[in-house]
């Protein structure tokens, strides 16, 4: 697995030394259980994968190379290069300007660019479109592109599906930057449109399986097609792709319902529909696995469960939702969110509001100590959740330190891997 070169302040410590006890002693990443670390005065639960993926170190890793080597330019964002606010802060702080925000919204207009300005692509990629007005002004925007390569081989694989006649379906968060990139890379080879969940996949099916009059679809689905998309007919043939931070086990929900609709709807053939299910990314199924992984530990024994990533990141509401499901969750962006006063600052996922809690600490724990499953998506850096780290073992006081800590977990693992 290759590694990059990364900023020292995005690494931890703490969860650094973690991670890398874990390669040592399971170098395949074949055991998912999670790691326990009993501090005395709380234990904590870490799942065996979260944190930055290697589509996400791989764009910082080009981002503040192209820092480093335009000393005096004009460097610019096209949005956000992940959904972290500490990563794009820090961007921000040494020169870099935003052309959009992460809806779309322009901040800087395009036409006030140079030739010789440097534009950096986020892990999200960019539509065709953009890409088409930023080379007429004369940019050069592979340079310095961050695309991920697990988004570019969705993107790949919808232009294999629209060669053998297929409709791409996307299933994503329509606003989301991946989302509007992917759709504008697929139209240019397949006819494609896009669902945001099982909802509306459900309500899609019902038009296939001839349940629903065609007549009602562009209500349903408005501004969601690509350009001169026709129906039925542009639905006799789709396979289904996803935007890479969508919970890996809905997209192949959804893929398995569509399949379902066509089967019923075509006499059991299972021919028009396409087998997609290698265009989930690997990082993000792995982050997703090992969390179920460490919520069955969490359900008999944490008391609660903190998620670190920024407000806005897709991945990390997904890991919010799936723990939410087992036990109570706090959603934090970091460790800033701990109030001198003890409160608790975090973000509602079903409001979507930021909120500020007094009573988050449990009064009742299920055991002597309390139990905290802590895990982060996959743009927040290592050193954030170790700085969240601090600050739990800070409220619980006390406890074995850190140091003493980490050898006895060595220790434990080395002998697992014997």
């Amino acid at each position: 697995m290759r590694t990059f070169d990364i900023p020292e302040f995005y690494r931890s410590p703490v969860i650094g030394k973690v991670k890398a006890i874990r390669k040592t002693a399971d170098p395949r990443k074949r055991d998912l259980q999670p790691s326990l670390l009993d501090f005395g005065s709380v234990r904590l639960i870490l799942p065996r994968h979260f944190g930055f993926c290697f589509g996400v170190e791989n764009a910082i890793e080009i981002a503040y190379k192209a820092v480093s080597e335009n000393e005096g330019k004009r460097l610019w964002l096209l949005s956000q290069m992940i959904h972290n606010p500490e990563v794009n802060a820090d961007l921000e702080s040494q020169g870099i300007g935003f052309l959009m925000d992460t809806e779309g919204r322009v901040l800087t207009p395009l036409d006030a660019l140079k030739p010789e300005d440097v534009v950096i692509v986020p892990a999200f990629g960019t539509t065709l479109e953009i890409e088409a007005k930023l080379e007429a002004i004369g940019v050069d925007i592979q340079r310095y592109n961050t695309t991920c390569p697990f988004v570019e081989k969705v993107w790949k694989r919808a232009a294999q599906l629209g060669e053998k006649d297929y409709t791409v379906v996307i299933h994503g968060k329509p606003s989301h930057e991946e989302t509007r990139a992917t759709f504008s890379h697929s139209s240019a080879h397949a006819r494609s449109m896009v669902i945001r969940d099982m909802a509306e996949a459900e309500v899609l099916a019902a038009f296939v399986r001839g349940e629903r009059d065609w007549r009602d679809f562009e209500e349903v689905f408005p501004g969601r097609t690509s350009p001169g998309f026709e129906v039925p007919q542009d639905l006799q043939r789709f396979g289904v792709v996803n935007q890479t931070t969508m919970l890996a086990s809905d997209t192949q929900a959804i893929a398995d319902h569509l399949k379902a609709a066509l089967m019923l709807r075509d006499g059991g053939s299972d021919e028009r529909f396409a087998n997609t299910r290698d265009t989930l990314c690997y990082a993000t199924l792995d982050n997703q696995t090992a969390t179920a992984a460490a919520l069955d530990l969490a359900r008999d024994s944490a008391d609660f469960a903190v998620v670190v990533g920024g407000y806005n990141s897709s991945n990390t509401s997904h890991l919010v939702e799936l723990c939410e499901e087992v036990v109570p969750t706090w959603f934090i962006r970091g460790a800033d969110e701990f109030g001198a006063d003890g409160h608790l600052g975090h973000f509602d996922m079903k409001s979507g509001t930021h909120c500020k809690t007094e009573d988050w600490w449990p009064s009742v724990l299920r055991g002597e100590v309390p139990t905290v499953l802590l895990t982060s998506g996959a743009s927040c850096p290592d050193s954030a959740v170790d700085r969240v780290l601090q600050q739990i073992l800070e409220r619980c006081g006390g406890g074995r330190a850190v140091d003493d800590v980490l050898r006895l977990f060595a220790k434990e693992q080395a002998t697992l891997g014997a």
